[in-house]
């Protein structure tokens, strides 16, 4: 690649846009908790490790084969039922996704980030947690998930693939290894 053109893809990376376009982090859903960028969620992690949590809602499939940001605790919002549903798997709620909140983590200390794959699942956790006890300010939904937003580009080579912000895409620290105090007991719907 010449000199020229690796100087405008950095500057284009450099000035908050990509080589996609100008990508912005969208909200999935409706909440009364904060929203935070992964980089921001790793920073407020780093500041009060002692009581702030990153909370991977995903399946612990998803978890464990996916991989997950070091030190996130698995507590599913939804498990995954080993049946075909509409996207191609089945999804059943987690009914006792605030009483295995309340088990691990205190309402009047502790402050939670949600995330799943790319930012609904972490949305409705975050009101979840507010019914559990958490005051809004309490909880935060991260932006992206883990693995981002699509690319929407149909002369991309990357069209469909999850390219677009997420805390692996922003390159945090993260990892396929299972600690068996952080991850979920079990992920099969009953």
């Amino acid at each position: 690649m010449k000199k020229w053109m690796l100087a405008v893809v950095a500057c284009v990376f450099l000035l908050g846009g990509s080589a996609y376009g100008a990508f912005k982090y969208q909200i999935k859903a409706e909440h009364e908790g904060g929203n935070v960028t992964p980089s921001q969620a790793y920073e407020m992690v780093k500041n009060d490790p002692g009581h702030t949590f990153i909370i991977d809602t995903r399946t612990r499939p998803e978890y464990e084969l996916i991989g997950h940001p070091v030190g996130a605790y698995n507590v599913p919002k939804k498990f995954w039922t080993g049946k075909l549903g509409e996207k191609g798997y089945g999804m059943a709620e987690n009914p006792d996704f605030e009483k295995d909140l309340l088990a691990r983590f205190n309402p009047a200390s502790d402050k939670l980030i949600f995330m799943c794959r790319s930012g609904k699942r972490s949305c409705l956790s975050c009101q979840a947690a507010i019914q559990a006890g958490w005051k809004p300010e309490s909880v935060c939904n991260m932006l992206g998930g883990f693995e981002g937003d699509k690319i929407k580009n149909k002369d991309s080579a990357f069209d469909g693939q999850r390219k677009l912000g997420g805390w692996k895409n922003e390159g945090l620290p993260w990892t396929y290894h299972i600690d068996k105090a952080l991850v979920y007991k079990t992920d099969l719907a009953q």
